[in-house]
């Protein structure tokens, strides 16, 4: 089908894919073997871990669009997070914690002037929402390496159709592949440190007179890798297509993840510098426990009796115990979509979809922390109970997602016209409140019925409006396309309950009650303008600018903080893209090249306060004005006539300088972005002599940055080295061919760093140790 090539082909950069992922060689054979067959001879670099050089390059593209590869994404170490995937590319600086990436709350990623919650996120057409770990949709819980067939990433500006609310430019789209046309199936077992564990299991239908599917099923399990405390995660993914004609096809998708772990903690660098690998305790340590004086009638029923209790887990240091610390989600995605020509020029793709999420987490409150604000919410007459030691800290989140995406293409001699709207409404649903455990103790059963403070209870729903016009004309004998589009984007944010401490009580007195509050974000044009012109059959230039506005940076965060009054709409954010680049293909090497500007209005910062109940930070936004970021990002792939086409050799570099426009509060103009390193660099060189082997280095360096916009804090610079050693296919040992056995090693030289920070505050996470992994994988 036609509209499939400008939405799911994937489009550029496989420049650093074989320094930083390990291969599947049975798999990756199949789809080069077929590759190299159909396609014409070309002058252009070839190989097995390389991409198509229009690929490679972006041929074709009004901006500069990054993507890892099918080929790729099957040599990735097993079960990494969906956002360990864009690691490699230029310019976006990733930080997750453990080899794997799947602690949700030690990731981020930095590209140009953008962090990961100003980045939209798109799953087979279907937007992600924000990437909050709190009622929040993030990438990570929707995928699994093994069934995609692309990721692709626009680091400056993304395409004006795509559906998000988030995005001020930046948009990864992610496409799973299509189920086979042949039966069979795949199995990988995966084992490493840490103890890791995973299996991952699919199983595919074939065609069956145009419907065709699969179902997979994956399960890791890992201990962390400081400290005590596990990883369990259950990820199925199901999708079924059928094709009613060349020119219509229906296709259903459906993903279950069901994740729980236990929390790390974060410390400041004096910390790790004295014990880097710092963590809760596994036991409740002695010196905790201290019995408080007897006080008579803790249960305020006007008799002394039996179920009157004395606390006793009172010492500061019960807090540490990492039973009381986790982390548990359970969502699920349905979509379903449509393609079909209307008429023999218009094709019409709309996808329906419905998310439902739900899930908890829990850290321990201490007993002189709890013991304040039940006094205060007792006096003001609440139903609450005296706290008996370390209380369980239940933070409840849920919703559900369900919204309609609207695409259609009217196909003329020398114009293509997209057009189509997005519309969706997400509620989500927060609680929060400390409850008591018996005994006081954090390993105590947890008593439902003893709520020792309340928090939050409260609903906020997002309606979300976006329609779009997209025109692109082709010029000049089709050596010129123009992209002309335009769109329009509406947020209607409501929220209902009980906001936070004062809605419950001020002052021992009764506080607000429950709130309604809300605003309405709209921008009615935001345009963009993008070209591309062909030089000649090798070197393009391309050129584009772009407008985008998105719904505040952390609005739940915003809203919910208890007022007397309902508190002034902020602005959203805004910001301007302009990109110009340059890209060619060579017999021995190719290239891409570019440059951009971008500049924010209204930007909201997300900044951190030390929270003393559970002494980690906690998010809250400063409205810091205008910033803006210049700097370029350079990428290409070399491979030497002289190794016939054995080895080659990647590397790109990226340069940024991003700063604040305006200064606010104590952070003066100039300084620069927080957690925005100036420069990044990655280099790798792979070598296949054999076809059942495959080796690979590389090392990738991130620059020194600030941790807060007053530049105070600094992380150093750090380079990591990975390797990788890959068999399978065709061999001399007798092996069979479907079968494939990978090496993995991450962190060669086992560098102890600071890698993660919570910005605008002196708490880190570091780096994981050198770790191992080994993969076994049939086809069948």
């Amino acid at each position: 089908m036609k509209r499939a090539t400008p939405s799911f082909r994937p489009t550029l950069l496989s420049v650093s894919l074989a320094a930083l992922f390990t291969v599947n060689p049975a798999l990756a054979q199949e789809v080069e073997d077929t590759s190299l067959e159909d396609a014409p001879e070309k002058i252009q670099v070839m190989g097995r871990r390389i991409s198509e050089t229009e690929v490679a390059i972006g041929t074709g593209e009004v901006t500069n669009t990054l993507a890892v590869t099918r080929e790729a994404l099957l040599s990735a170490p097993g079960g990494i997070s969906g956002l360990k995937m864009l690691e490699s590319l230029p310019g976006f600086n990733v930080q997750t914690d453990g080899a794997l990436g799947l602690y949700e709350f030690g990731n981020s990623v930095n590209v140009r002037a953008f962090n990961l919650s100003q980045m939209g996120f798109v799953l087979n057409g279907v937007p992600m929402g924000r990437s909050d770990a709190f009622g929040g949709s993030p990438i990570f819980r929707y995928v699994d390496n093994e069934n995609l067939a692309s990721v692709v990433a626009s680091p400056g500006a993304g395409d004006v159709s795509a559906p998000s609310y988030s995005t001020l430019g930046p948009i990864a789209s992610y496409y799973s592949v299509d189920p086979s046309d042949e039966m069979g199936g795949m199995m990988s077992l995966t084992v490493g440190d840490d103890d890791l564990q995973r299996s991952f299991i699919k199983l595919e239908t074939g065609d069956i007179n145009g419907f065709k599917a699969f179902v997979s099923r994956s399960k890791t399990d890992s201990d962390l890798w400081r400290g005590p405390g596990t990883i369990d995660r259950e990820h199925i993914e199901a999708k079924a297509v059928y094709a009613f004609s060349a020119d219509s096809k229906l296709t259903f998708n459906y993903v279950a993840n069901d994740f729980f772990d236990y929390d790390s903690p974060s410390a400041t660098e004096a910390t790790f510098e004295d014990d880097y690998y710092y963590s809760y305790l596994e036991s409740i340590p002695e010196g905790c426990i201290a019995a408080m004086p007897q006080v008579n009638d803790f249960n305020q029923d006007g008799a002394i009796d039996d179920s009157d209790f004395t606390p006793v887990f009172t010492g500061s240091n019960c807090t540490s115990y990492y039973e009381d610390r986790i982390n548990v989600r359970d969502d699920q995605l349905y979509s379903l979509q449509l393609e079909t020509y209307l008429t023999n020029n218009l094709l019409f793709a709309g996808t329906y979809y419905f998310e439902d999420k739900d899930g908890y987490g829990v850290s321990p409150d201490s007993y002189s922390n709890t013991l304040s604000i039940y006094q205060r919410q007792a006096a003001a007459g609440l139903d609450v109970v005296h706290p008996r030691g370390v209380q369980y800290g239940l933070s409840s989140v849920g919703g559900d997602r369900k919204g309609f995406v609207a695409d259609f293409t009217l196909e003329l001699e020398s114009n293509v016209i997209e057009f189509g709207g997005w519309r969706e409404k997400d509620t989500y649903n927060r609680t929060q409140q400390r409850l008591n455990k018996t005994g006081g103790s954090a390993d105590g059963e947890v008593l439902w019925d003893e709520v020792a403070y309340y928090r939050r209870d409260y609903t906020a729903v997002r309606e979300t409006t976006q329609l779009y016009l997209k025109d692109t004309i082709s010029l000049l004998d089709d050596a010129l396309k123009l992209e002309l589009g335009i769109k329009s984007l509406s947020v209607d944010y409501t929220l209902d309950g009980y906001r936070d401490y004062s809605d419950y009580e001020i002052n021992s007195e009764a506080g607000y009650g429950a709130q309604s509050v809300g605003g309405e974000f709209s921008k009615h044009f935001l345009p963009s303008i993008g070209a591309v012109y062909s030089v000649n059959d090798t070197d393009q230039i391309f050129a584009s600018y772009s407008k985008n506005y998105a719904l505040p940076n952390g609005t739940d965060d915003i809203y919910d903080n208890a007022l007397s009054f309902e508190p002034e709409t902020p602005e959203g954010e805004e910001a301007d893209n302009f990109e110009m680049g340059y890209r060619t293909n060579q017999e021995t090497f190719n290239a891409a090249l570019a440059l951009f500007y971008t500049r924010f209005d209204n930007r909201l910062f997300a900044s951190n306060v030390f929270n003393p109940a559970t002494q980690q930070p906690e998010s809250f936004y400063i409205n810091g004005g205008a910033s803006e970021a210049y700097g370029f990002e350079l990428s290409g792939v070399y491979q030497p006539a002289a190794f016939n086409k054995q080895l080659y050799l990647n590397a790109n570099i990226s340069y940024k300088d991003a700063s604040l426009v305006d200064g606010f509060g104590s952070n003066p103009e100039g300084s620069r972005l927080a957690d925005s390193p100036k420069w990044l660099m990655t280099a790798g060189i792979t070598y296949e002599p054999t076809e059942w082997l495959v080796a690979n280095m590389s090392a990738k360096y991130t620059g020194s940055r600030f941790t807060d916009y007053a530049e105070t804090y600094t992380m150093d610079s750090y380079t990591i080295v990975s390797a990788y050693l890959d068999f399978g296919g065709v061999n001399p040992f007798g092996m069979p061919e479907n079968v494939s056995l990978r090496f993995n090693v991450d962190n060669i030289f086992d560098e102890e760093v600071l890698s993660f920070a919570f910005v605008d505050s002196a708490f880190y996470r570091p780096l994981n140790p050198r770790n191992f992994q080994a993969s076994l994988s049939v086809t069948f």
